[in-house]
């Protein structure tokens, strides 16, 4: 098998698609199946983004190059009496190539929307995998009514059972000693930024320079601010899936984000000669490219020199956590979950429900309003 990444030259209803995946067998020729699932899958509304290319190409080039190592053939999905095709591609996997549970589930999430297409286009009778319904650890106490799955999900047999990840935050002496030694104004905001407000490391890169303004000068007088993050409003702004949403700023750390833009940025902004519509930009006055990754080793190697793991999702988390637990003490009007779900741009809450279990890592005298904290104690850029 052969794994190739297309050229300009592979249109598609008029539009080149360069760094497309495409499979080929030995002989050179097509691998037409899997290529006409690229297709369908990826360049479909619901996917979309170029993100997901390379790993669906590369795990259907390893489960081909699989069944052809092993002499099997895709179609034979009746193949053994007690094991499918896919069950011993997954066993291949996790016992002779020691892949992480996580990263053969993320093949077989591939591989297994592969037979779904194939069965809707005919080419197998029926799925080399069933589902099932599994146990799922209930949520209980604060909110555990938004779980609706009544303790129950639908998971197909051949994936590996997941083992929940919590993701990592930060404490507050963290934060502080991160933020203490930053000398640049920029990267000291830029880090600030996404601890107040949990964008990702692409929506902090693209973030409009035109959705800063001062509320004292405007007579905004509310304590959060609400800003519409939209991608089609021509200032370029870049969401998950291209889905507008609403967003809370605190007043405070708007007026922030308006010194800063008038005191510091303008300064960035003169070493280039375009008038560039981000907020934030790199040394050299343009704005940071793929999708922020320069953002993401600004903020790792600060970081490492206090020796503190950060990067631009874990401010994000740091965001959600510090935040659910400040909602939950101080109860209002507000659902704290479905909140931070709509503040961080989750489609589905569920998403959201992981930091309910991080909450408990916080001791009770440690949170007090996150934000309050933040801007008291650490003061302007």
């Amino acid at each position: 098998m052969e794994l190739v990444w297309a050229t300009e030259g592979l249109v598609i209803a008029g539009r080149p698609y360069p760094n497309f995946p495409i499979l080929l067998w030995d002989t050179m020729e097509s691998c037409v199946p899997a290529n006409d699932f690229f297709r369908h899958y990826l360049l479909r509304g619901a996917i979309g983004s170029a993100k997901s290319w390379p790993s669906t190409g590369r795990a259907l080039y390893d489960f081909f190059s699989f069944l052809q190592g092993h002499e099997l053939d895709w179609r034979d999905v009746d193949h053994g009496e007690a094991k499918s095709i896919v069950a011993a591609y997954r066993d291949y996997c996790l016992v002779e190539c020691k892949l992480a549970p996580s990263t053969t589930r993320q093949r077989l999430l591939y591989v297994c929307k592969f037979y779904e297409y194939a069965q809707s286009q005919g080419w197998v009778s029926r799925l080399p995998f069933r589902y099932e319904e599994r146990t799922v650890k209930r949520e209980t106490g604060f909110l555990a009514h938004v779980n609706a799955s009544d303790g129950k999900a639908m998971a197909n047999d051949v994936m590996p059972r997941a083992h929940r990840i919590l993701p990592k935050f930060l404490s507050m002496d963290e934060i502080r000693a991160l933020l203490a030694s930053v000398e640049n104004p920029h990267h000291r905001m830029m880090i600030r930024f996404g601890l107040q407000t949990g964008l990702r490391r692409e929506e902090i890169a693209t973030f409009p320079l035109a959705y800063v303004f001062d509320p004292d000068k405007t007579g905004r007088r509310e304590r959060n601010i609400r800003i519409h993050l939209d991608p089609h409003d021509g200032h370029g702004m870049l969401t998950k899936r291209s889905k507008a949403r609403d967003i809370y700023i605190s007043r405070r750390f708007l007026s922030d984000l308006s010194r800063y833009v008038v005191q510091i940025r303008g300064e960035r902004g003169t070493l280039s000669q375009a008038k560039h519509k981000q907020l934030f930009l790199n040394q050299f006055g343009e704005p940071f490219a793929n999708d922020g990754k320069g953002i993401e080793r600004i903020i790792r190697n600060i970081g490492k020199k206090v020796g503190i793991k950060a990067h631009p999702h874990m401010l994000r988390h740091t965001y959600a956590t510090h935040t659910l637990v400040a909602l939950q003490r101080n109860r209002g009007d507000v659902e704290p979950l479905v909140f931070v779900q709509r503040q961080l741009g989750h489609s589905s809450i569920q998403t959201t429900m992981v930091y309910l279990h991080l909450i408990n890592e916080l001791a009770d005298g440690a949170v007090l309003a996150y934000d309050e904290e933040l801007n008291d104690n650490l003061g302007a850029a």
